[in-house]
């Protein structure tokens, strides 16, 4: 009797309790929560292909029209209100990454002063946020003795004579 009893509650954890731990059930949805249709395989198969078309896109540099369209239309009604004023992305300052990918492509001697200017560049950031982290940090405290001070009692003078005898 004890080997039947042994193996049903063997069965009821590894049925139940087991699949619980490995896969636990979430919570049930609230009360207003709306419950979606299924989808049919023709729309699941939609939604692959253009998520699968927007993740390719997105591997390229530069996002175009074809991944944010409505963007690029609200861009071109404002440049056509200023034509004349249109300034040129491409005439700005690489930023640090480009830099450096131009700088490895180039071997080790030049990719050596840009890694220094970014180190430097880093430090400096680091350096400056420590320094106003500490004034802060001292105007607080002396905020703080300041309001220390103006509520601390005084005490009368023979009290403290009184203290150092």
């Amino acid at each position: 009797m004890k080997l039947k009893e042994t193996y049903r509650k063997v069965y009821d954890y590894v049925r139940y309790d087991l699949k619980e731990i490995a896969f636990p059930s979430s919570l049930p949805d609230p009360p207003h929560i709306k419950k979606r249709r299924k989808l049919s395989w023709t729309d699941r198969w939609l939604i692959l292909k253009e998520a699968s078309r927007l993740y390719a896109a997105s591997w390229v540099r530069n996002i175009g029209p074809d991944l944010r369209p409505n963007d690029y239309k609200k861009q071109q009604n404002d440049d056509e209100g200023m034509e004349g004023e249109r300034v040129d992305s491409k005439k700005e300052d690489p930023s640090m990454l480009e830099d450096i990918a131009v700088a490895a492509r180039g071997g080790m001697e030049t990719l050596k002063p840009a890694l220094q200017r970014l180190y430097m560049t880093r430090a400096s950031a680091y350096r400056d946020a420590l320094k106003s982290f500490i004034l802060g940090y001292q105007e607080g405290v002396k905020e703080v003795l300041e309001k220390d001070r103006e509520t601390k009692p005084e005490v009368p003078e023979d009290v403290d004579k009184n203290r150092a005898s």
